[in-house]
């Protein structure tokens, strides 16, 4: 596919591209991105590293960037860090220069503000007891709150208007309050308020909370000032606030006149499950699965609606516009993955958007994405590749995530690039792990690389297991070494005797009726193949040395696969370490060790299959060092130096430079493998 072919020039009439007003702001498209904790922040303030995240998406063209996930309004609502603090005038300078930023690209920018109620800490930042509505335990948050009482009501509430004050002098174009588990939605639903006050029981007192706040916002900020809500229209659950309900408090928040716009969400937030099912739709979840239950709420209302849960892409994204859905479509995890997504649009080059592939790496990592290595880092990468000063020739070995992310970056910086893979088919370890349903969406992540390959005009030798002399005979300049891992089995006694789960995903080896699978990582592969082999009606159970399943997951990955163990009655070991297995009659044993206390047990299978990382394939990149110009060594301080830029390409004249990523040097994943490539590539 070549650059002009990839060009398809967007309609006039692209209901993205729409501009919108809302109130006295005009907006230049309808593409936003929501308020998040990206964790970029020093202390509770927006500092550089803060501001450049989201300057990046506002120079990517979208219409507003929102801030402040969970802001704190007050010293008692704060989870232990990661938080914008609005307690204080400290945060106004800072604010001040976000804001000049992000105008100066052309787009607008609110921030949310907010209490957490219960789900704050009572162990962490200034240690203050945790405040309710009602003595109702959060088991996200696990603190035991006082019942607020009327002085708590009245500061809290002061604690609003002044935080409001302050992202106004700060710049703002617009706030957003936060009602779902945070306080407001904790007064609102029936399942944590039991008050029997003024502020609870009927619906009209349990919106007193919030309607005061709202009120008190509106005397600090001025009538001009846009002030929104991002409000929860069902939060899924029997004992909670229900559809029809939300509908009337929306109406009531209306009639009130202190707010200008709904940003809708759905579901709770008091679990990890939870938070993954309804909030941020993660790995288990269909794409913008709450699309008709925030169509319905929009027919009810007469404010604009905003919305984003789980909206990757952009096709669904004019769907949501199209059919009147909302008035700004959300696209904060997309724009994680690609931050120019709106000027891609703009130059006809929508098919070069790097997808987002909903692995949920972003919520696992600070804001990192899976496969874009400059988000959250743009103090220390760009993500704009520069031309190199001089052309180089470079073979890239592997065809895997970082062998491809190598070939890509380099081609982008004007460099004549070969690739080697000796598969028939390019992603290496990528394509088992999207063998598993619920991680098929993981192609995208090769997919994309494959066209920009096309597009760049890489020389692709499929098919080819390069030894040293070939590699060598294209007389390189440098030589990336991307030839990935095979599964570790060394270290088991009687690990011949066992399959992996490389094996099972790939279809190289046939499932058993009795299997025990080893999960040594702690990661996806081990818990994919579990639920695979019990969908298939295979009797499984799955053991780990962890003190529980998929640890080195992030948490909406992490209670997704528990749940669906749960379900599907797949038997558990924990703390149990491998130590060996051997063949009894038809059937093998394997042998554990209790992590804790070393005590023997053995379990019987007819099958075991073990996940236990992998170990570098690194034949040739030690055939190579001795004629390497560098010995194969990458200095790690350069390859980590944020500024200067360090020359990787090492001496002339000496046989070409040799650098080694990805799992070809050790057992990692997806991200660090991409990481590698990206910085040591945009340094040739």
């Amino acid at each position: 596919m070549s650059g002009t072919e990839v060009r398809r020039q967007p309609s006039a009439s692209d209901p993205l591209l729409q501009p919108f007003r809302l109130k006295h702001l005009v907006l230049r498209n309808r593409v936003i991105s929501t308020s998040h904790a990206s964790m970029l922040d020093a202390g509770g303030l927006p500092l550089e590293r803060y501001q450049r995240y989201h300057e990046e998406k506002a120079r990517g063209g979208l219409a507003m960037t929102m801030i402040g996930g969970s802001a704190m309004t007050s010293s008692d609502s704060s989870w232990g860090g990661g938080q914008l603090d609005l307690t204080s005038d400290r945060i106004i300078p800072h604010l001040q220069q976000l804001s000049e930023r992000i105008h100066g690209r052309g787009a607008a920018v609110m921030g949310q503000l907010s209490h957490l109620g219960r789900r704050a800490t009572a162990f962490g930042g200034n240690w203050l007891p945790v405040l309710a509505p009602s003595r109702v335990r959060e088991s996200r948050g696990r603190a035991f709150p006082k019942e607020m009482d009327a002085a708590d009501i009245a500061r809290i509430i002061g604690d609003y208007a002044q935080a409001a004050r302050r992202y106004f002098a700060g710049g703002m174009d617009g706030i957003e309050t936060l009602t779902g588990g945070h306080l407001i939605g904790q007064f609102l639903s029936p399942r944590t308020n039991k008050r029997t006050d003024a502020f609870g029981g009927s619906l009209e007192n349990r919106a007193r909370f919030g309607l005061m706040v709202h009120e008190a916002i509106r005397k600090a900020v001025g009538d001009k000032a846009i002030v929104g809500i991002r409000f929860v229209i069902d939060e899924g659950v029997e004992d909670g606030l229900g559809f029809d309900d939300a509908v009337a408090l929306a109406q009531l928040f209306e009639r009130e006149g202190h707010v200008d716009f709904f940003n809708c969400i759905y579901g709770r937030m008091d679990n990890d499950l939870v938070l993954s099912e309804h909030n941020m739709p993660g790995l288990f979840q269909r794409s913008a699965p709450f699309l008709p239950q925030v169509a319905a709420f929009r027919r009810e209302v007469r404010l604009p609606v905003m919305h984003a849960a789980g909206i990757r892409d952009v096709a669904t994204a004019r769907h949501a516009l199209r059919e009147n859905i909302v008035d700004l479509v959300g696209m904060t995890r997309a724009h994680i993955a690609d931050p120019d997504l709106v000027n891609k649009i703009v130059r006809g080059e929508e098919a070069c958007i790097r997808p987002c592939v909903g692995a949920s790496y972003c919520l696992y990592k600070k804001v990192n994405c899976i496969h874009n290595p400059a988000s959250g880092r743009e103090t220390m990468l760009s993500h704009r590749i520069d031309k190199a000063p001089a052309r180089k020739k470079v073979v890239v070995i592997g065809g895997g995530p970082g062998g491809l992310e190598a070939a890509r970056i380099c081609a982008e910086r004007g460099h004549r690039v070969t690739l080697f893979e000796a598969a028939p088919r390019l992603g290496g370890q990528v394509l088992v792990a999207a063998a598993a349903p619920e991680r098929r969406d993981l192609l995208g992540i090769v997919q994309w690389r494959e066209a920009e390959l096309a597009r760049l005009g890489v020389e692709r030798r499929m098919n080819t297991y390069a030894d040293a002399a070939a590699v060598l005979a294209e007389g390189p300049d440098v030589v990336i070494a991307a030839t990935g891992g095979v599964p570790d089995m060394d270290w088991l006694r009687g690990g011949g005797l066992c399959d992996t789960v490389w094996d099972i995903l790939t279809g190289a080896a046939a499932p058993r009726e009795d299997v025990l699978i080893y999960d040594g990582t702690g990661r996806a592969a081990a818990l994919s193949c579990a639920l695979d082999l019990a969908r298939k009606g295979k009797s499984v159970t799955i053991a780990t040395p962890d003190e529980a399943l998929a640890l080195e997951m992030p948490y909406q990955d992490r209670t997704g696969f528990r749940k669906r163990v749960s379900e599907l009655g797949i038997g558990v070991m924990v703390e149990a370490r491998l130590v060996g297995v051997e063949r009894r009659g038809d059937r093998l044993l394997a042998q554990f060790r209790h992590e804790l206390t070393d005590r023997a047990c053995e379990i019987g299978a007819a099958q075991v299959v073990i996940e236990s990382g992998t170990i570098p394939v690194d034949d040739l990149y030690h055939e190579l060092r001795d004629r390497a110009a560098n010995l194969g060594v990458t200095d790690i301080a350069d390859m980590i130096a944020a500024d200067d830029r360090p020359d990787m390409t090492g001496p002339a004249g000496n046989g070409p430079v040799l650098h080694r990523i990805g799992d070809s040097v050790a057992s990692r994943d997806i991200h660090s493998a991409i990481y590698d490539a990206y910085r040591i590539c945009v340094r040739i």
